[in-house]
């Protein structure tokens, strides 16, 4: 006898679409303490140099719920994380490093220089992602964060793409 609909496949990151963007506002909820709403999402997504990624579940019985995004924009040739979250739940599944994953691939595509992204000090998971991925500490905003765990200080991190 075969299980095979046991296994979780693993997620898949395409672009989001409009109908994510209420998904991605209840994980950006549950996420971080300043909440942004779909219509925020929307404006944001409309705007030129935002992309907006999505890892999805993959299921053998069509369910393609949004388990975390990644938000990306684009400036001549660098670029800066806006956000990234992965749903609570879905935490510690390698969901958060896809997304990067992809995010970088597709900057990689478009010739993008730099990656650029500011991280919580006291976010040991994330710095933890960030640093095995390639990225390095280039300045740091003490008090950038005031829902921090720490003293608030935003690491400024990049990664160089070409």
């Amino acid at each position: 006898m075969s299980f095979w609909w046991f296994w979780a496949q693993p997620p898949v990151v395409e672009e989001a679409l409009d109908e994510d963007l209420p998904k991605i506002a209840d994980i950006h909820a549950a996420s971080f303490p300043n909440k942004w709403n779909s219509e925020e999402l929307a404006r944001m997504k409309a705007q030129e140099g935002v992309a907006i990624l999505v890892a999805r579940r993959a299921s053998p019985y069509g369910t393609r719920a949004p388990l975390g995004f990644l938000i990306l924009r684009t400036v001549a040739d660098e670029a800066e994380v806006i956000t990234i979250a992965v749903h609570p739940r879905q935490r510690g599944r390698g969901i958060g490093k896809k997304l990067m994953e992809a995010g970088l691939f597709r900057l990689y595509g478009e010739r993008c220089s730099h990656l650029f992204l500011e991280v919580d000090a006291a976010n040991n998971s994330a710095l933890l992602l960030y640093r095995s991925l390639g990225f390095k500490q280039v300045g740091q905003r003490k008090g950038y964060y005031s829902e921090s765990g720490g003293d608030g200080t935003a690491l400024v991190m990049r990664i160089d793409l070409r």
